[in-house]
């Protein structure tokens, strides 16, 4: 299972969220409207907050970046990366 958020891209996430360290940013899935990823029909949502049993999380800049354990089945099959780009993030997915 691979997370992994570029410096940039957790220093775009505190501005754009005024984020504090020690916050925690959850990805999470949907059926409908999001991010759009490598499964079809399924949509990546994000939130601040903790919820639920982490399950993969990486932190940078201060901030934690997780799916819970209901969510981190979509990391089985991808290794999901988060970069900075153009001044928004741009959201990689390469299958393992």
């Amino acid at each position: 299972m691979g997370l992994e958020v570029s410096q940039d891209a957790a220093k775009w996430y505190k501005e754009e969220m005024d984020l504090q360290d020690g916050d925690f940013v959850q990805f999470f899935m949907k059926l409908y409207g999001g991010i759009p990823t490598e499964h079809p029909n399924y949509f990546l949502g994000v939130s601040v907050g903790q919820e639920g049993t982490i399950d993969v999380q990486t932190t940078v800049e201060g901030i934690t970046f997780y799916f819970n354990d209901k969510d981190s089945w979509f990391l089985d099959e991808y290794d999901m990366k988060i970069e900075e780009k153009n001044g928004d993030v741009e959201f990689v997915f390469n299958k393992k």
